[in-house]
């Protein structure tokens, strides 16, 4: 499901001839294939048609989402199914990662202050600081986590952080050791609103956090006050509770934020890579062998 002339859909041309392709944003388009289909592949299609069109498809055996996140995409029969649900998990994590260290330079250059300078024509003399030796703090070990961690260690930052399993006593050591801390947890019931008022307060009031897993594991409200109050040194951001950010948004006026518009996974070749990433879970499915990137629909990733 997705716009049925999108460029990146051109590589299904090298599925097997005896595979029938459809493509569509409108339930209509599915009509007559839907009875028969056996493969879902969803694109960026609203849920209520995804969910249309499972409800036509009973031949359904396998269904993959270009994307990682799968908050937006799960529903109720989708989830109780024993339908195998893949996604692309790990083609966005490289993009991000460097996202991630762009942030902590960001902060630790100054690069804000150095611009303001330069568009002032003012020669003014700064310290700044390095990213060797300063703790790099990671809630949510999946491929995001571990990939802005690689590169972190080649800074010279030493690494601590917790995965889906963890304790209260874990959390809060990540959380006051940081100096930069990542949150790259997926959007689940337990994550929900996970770095709240409670936690921002844990952290070095010198910590920058960022955030690029979803809006709502961080409540915004608190992080809003936060950095007005000078709780913590700043914030980077790529996701947020409503997106587009609203105009008048609070993040819009603090000085201490740098904000992405959700795109720091947006590069040249993000969508050829998921599309390579479906054509060899494909050929798995064709051959009967284990699918890449299953994912447990009842946790949510």
């Amino acid at each position: 499901m997705n716009d049925p002339v999108a460029k990146h859909l051109a590589v299904l041309a090298r599925l097997p001839d005896s595979a029938r392709i459809v493509a569509g944003e409108r339930l209509e388009a599915f009509a007559k294939a839907a009875p028969d289909a056996d493969v879902l592949l969803v694109g960026a299609v609203p849920r209520e048609l995804v969910e249309a069109v499972w409800a036509q498809s009973p031949k359904i055996r396998w269904v993959h989402t270009l994307s990682a996140g799968l908050d937006t995409l799960l529903f109720p029969a989708l989830v109780e199914s024993p339908i195998p649900l893949t996604n692309s998990r790990g083609v966005f994590a490289r993009s991000l990662g460097e996202f991630a260290i762009a942030g902590m330079l960001w902060f630790a250059k100054d690069l804000r202050r150095m611009a303001r300078q330069q568009s002032e024509a003012r020669w003014e003399k700064f310290t700044m600081q390095e990213l060797s030796g300063r703790m790099f703090g990671v809630v949510g070990h999946g491929s995001i986590g571990r990939a802005a961690a690689s590169l972190a260690t080649e800074f010279g930052m030493n690494v601590i952080g917790i995965g889906r399993k963890h304790t209260r006593e874990e959390l809060e050591e990540v959380l006051t050791t940081a100096d930069y801390l990542l949150v790259a947890a997926p959007l689940t019931n337990e994550t929900k609103g996970m770095i709240g008022e409670k936690e921002l307060k844990l952290l070095k009031p010198g910590a920058v956090l960022i955030n690029l897993g979803r809006g709502p594991v961080v409540v915004e409200e608190a992080l809003i006050r936060a950095l007005s109050e000078g709780w913590i040194r700043g914030a980077v951001l790529d996701v947020y509770d409503v997106e587009p950010l609203p105009a008048g948004h609070p993040f819009y006026k603090l000085e201490n934020v740098l904000l992405s518009p959700h795109c720091a996974d947006n590069t040249y070749t993000w969508m050829e890579e998921a599309m390579e990433l479906f054509l060899q879970n494909y050929a798995r499915f064709a051959a009967g062998d284990p699918l890449k990137n299953v994912v447990d629909k009842r946790v949510g990733y």
